[in-house]
């Protein structure tokens, strides 16, 4: 089958367009940002992601990946037509469709024959009713039949091209027997369960799941506060409640927040929709509350710590939001880095993958090229991305060159006793800190 997508040098555009095409299917990934698509005419890639760059070059290679800023080469003779472009976040937390409306538009000045229209892009309930009324305003003079189809994507940064090739579920919103067979046989070659359902239904699977995952992110942490403060180990209580069958052990990993870019704007889109209708959204709005407390609760630690932030110099160990990827959008560094500038502390940064920031941040943070050199004369350092090369630094090392040895780790990196022998002043979130370390030794 031949596909199309629409947004193809973006993140969702990129890892589906490869993956079709990967599994037998000729795409042709279409995008309006010419310098995009000439750098990935050349196999390079605008994000980083494990595996990616190289099923690009490979089925570049065999031509059954195609790139280009032509929609109309793009949809000729395509059965399918994914949107994949961003919806970005309103002032209000509501969803920008501005991109999706542009892209049924143009969808409709070139579609000539049946074709199944595809949101991949997150959107809220009632988005695929309004696609399909733009496109057929548009087409109304060509009498051309069409169907559009709801079916939400569910990778995770740092991990999609796997999740592509690996789905717990594909999900195929639409009432249309010929649309709904049009997308078993493109996904044909997948062993997950495949659930066909309704448009609105489908929509509302994915802002659902993704706010799910927050909520439970939000409970162990404050879970993690109760235990600090209790004397308990948030490490211990979250595998003791994922031992039960009915909870698991996914998402109770307590932190220092959840960031990127689905899961604070999901909530929030999911707060406004629930508002939209008049339905309750109390729980979620504590939800999106507890992540943003978070990082103050981590700001007020390090002033009992240092005294003060004024002119300290800190290094941010860690950009993206999570491990495996280059994405900061939402990452809770960006927030702990606004924090501290408002203190007046000098900022300095480093992350395996993210080279440089976005304005206002890019001005008033300097990088440095490693932990280890970079600590020298240092006043703290806060661990927010639990990359593995994190776990190859040598503290006793790092103690002796900072300026005072402290380490606020975020995301439970460490073993804080470890840190507490290498000399360091340590906190980290829902577990015993340095004070209480220091009293337990010293009773023994």
């Amino acid at each position: 089958m031949k596909a199309a997508i629409i947004g193809g040098s973006g993140y969702v555009g990129l890892v589906t367009g490869a993956g079709l095409s990967q599994m037998g299917h000729t795409v042709v990934c279409m995008d309006v940002d010419k310098r995009k698509i000439e750098n990935l005419q050349k196999g390079i890639p605008p994000i980083y992601e494990d595996g990616l760059k190289e099923l690009i070059d490979k089925n570049m290679e065999e031509k059954s990946l195609i790139f280009t800023c032509d929609l109309k080469k793009a949809m000729d003779k395509a059965d399918v037509v994914f949107i994949t472009v961003g919806t970005p976040e309103n002032e209000d937390g509501s969803a920008d469709l501005s991109y999706i409306y542009k892209a049924a538009e143009s969808i409709a000045k070139h579609i000539n024959e049946y074709m199944v229209v595809v949101l991949k892009s997150t959107v809220p309930v009632g988005t695929c009713d309004k696609v399909y009324d733009i496109i057929q305003a548009n087409t109304a003079d060509k009498k051309i039949y069409f169907d559009v189809v709801s079916n939400p994507e569910f990778l995770r940064e740092g991990s999609a091209v796997k999740d592509f090739f690996n789905p717990d579920r594909i999900v195929i919103g639409t009432e249309s027997i010929m649309a709904s067979g049009v997308l078993k046989e493109l996904y044909r070659n997948f062993k997950c369960p495949l659930l066909v359902t309704g448009r609105r239904s489908s929509e509302l699977i994915k802002y659902a799941s993704n706010t799910f995952l927050a909520l439970r992110l939000s409970f162990i942490n404050e879970i993690a506060e109760v235990c600090e403060n209790a004397g308990g180990d948030i490490e211990e209580v979250a595998k003791g409640m994922g031992l039960d069958k009915r909870i698991g052990q996914s998402y109770l990993k307590a932190g220092i927040g959840f960031g990127g870019p689905c899961l604070v704007k999901d909530l929030k889109a999911l707060i406004n929709t629930a508002e939209k209708y008049d339905c309750g959204n109390e729980l979620l709005k504590a939800a999106l509350n507890r992540n943003y407390m978070q990082s103050r609760s981590f700001i007020k630690k390090l002033k009992s710590m240092l005294g003060t932030l004024e002119n300290k110099q800190i290094i941010i160990a860690g950009l993206s939001f999570k491990p495996g990827t280059d994405d900061t959008r939402n990452s809770p560094s960006l927030n702990m880095i606004s924090s501290l500038l408002e203190e007046n502390a000098q900022v300095y940064a480093y992350d395996p993958k993210v080279k440089f920031l976005p304005k206002p941040y890019s001005n008033s943070v300097t990088f440095v090229e490693d932990i280890e050199g970079g600590a020298k004369g240092k006043d703290a350092i806060i661990f927010m991305t639990e990359w593995e090369e994190f776990n190859n630094i040598n503290f006793k090392k790092v103690g002796h060159i900072m300026r005072t040895p402290v380490i606020a780790d975020g995301r439970n990196i460490f073993n804080p006793y470890e840190m507490i022998k290498n000399g360091f002043k340590y906190t980290s979130i829902g577990r015993k800190q340095t004070a209480e370390i220091y009293a337990e030794e010293n009773a023994v």
